[in-house]
């Protein structure tokens, strides 16, 4: 397993002192991604670079494989003959080849060359395609039914299972649970996107999804990109520590997944799909 920290020496400042310490960074390193399949319209299977990203090592298959589910150049694992890990010009490279029937659309693959690469995610033009998005199935409604102290809990347990965040307080991390708050997986990394690719690639390799009872959280903010992820894998809750942008609220309305804001602290706010969430006996009285 690849090393996810690595030491570094600081100087401790604080209001009336100072110290030379040691300290522990997330690794950030390159993954180049190629891809071995026939272009729409051309006849036989060839390389095709798909881009670079930036990520924290480890779990690199499943990240490979969820960037290419969430950008539909993939409908599951099914599409996927080999994956296969090694050494390339830039770094670390991960090589999938797909099915003969598969077809990959160039003009989709050079988006997802640029997610890879957008820190920010997707923006401009490229928003609106996401934004017009829709599943590939439509969401149950008012499935699953959470309690709200399943809710409540989703956070610290996200946090206590966050191993390399609590060495360097510099990782998002995304996690599945079920409805009843139990821990299925969870991936870490220095991106955002990255995390929630890994944790959707790990859990399609592995025939999890798609899982009309899973629920997903989120370490940070629920921005649109990242409600696009949990549509294409067919996540109906999607639940974060922080705020949500308006187009995510939007996104989640438009299709009928719960979307969940500030969930820390003993509170949460539901912004979209409310009806899957159960009002406490005591406000219903």
């Amino acid at each position: 397993m690849p090393s996810t920290t690595t030491p570094v020496s600081i100087r401790r400042i604080t209001d009336d002192s100072a110290s030379d310490a040691e300290d522990l960074l997330a690794v950030e390193e390159p993954l180049e991604i190629v891809v071995v399949a026939r272009a729409r319209g051309a006849e036989g299977r060839a390389e095709r670079r798909l881009g670079i990203t930036m990520r924290t090592p480890g779990n690199d298959r499943d990240l490979a494989i969820g960037l290419l589910f969430a950008e539909g150049i993939i409908t599951g694992a099914a599409d996927v003959v080999s994956v296969e890990e090694g050494d390339g010009p830039s770094g670390t490279l991960v090589r999938v080849a797909l099915r003969d029937e598969v077809t990959v659309d160039l003009g989709r693959t050079e988006r997802a060359l640029a997610v890879a690469n957008a820190s920010c995610g997707v923006c401009g033009k490229a928003s609106i395609d996401v934004a017009s998005f829709a599943p590939p199935s439509p969401l149950v409604r008012g499935a699953p039914r959470l309690a709200p102290r399943v809710v409540h809990g989703l956070a610290a347990c996200l946090r206590d299972a966050q191993a390399v965040f609590g060495r360097t307080g510099g990782l998002h991390a995304a996690a599945l649970f079920d409805a009843g708050g139990a821990l299925a997986d969870l991936r870490e990394d220095v991106g955002r996107h990255n995390a929630v690719d890994k944790l959707v690639g790990a859990a399609l390799l592995a025939g999890r999804l798609p899982d009309p009872g899973a629920v997903l959280m989120v370490s940070g903010r629920a921005g649109f990109e990242l409600v696009q992820k949990a549509l294409r894998a067919s996540i109906p809750v999607m639940v974060a520590v922080g705020a949500p942008s308006s187009l995510a609220a939007e996104l989640a309305a438009a299709h009928g997944m719960t979307l969940v804001g500030f969930a820390r602290d003993g509170r949460f706010n539901v912004y979209a799909g409310r009806e899957r969430v159960a009002v406490p006996a005591e406000a219903a009285s």
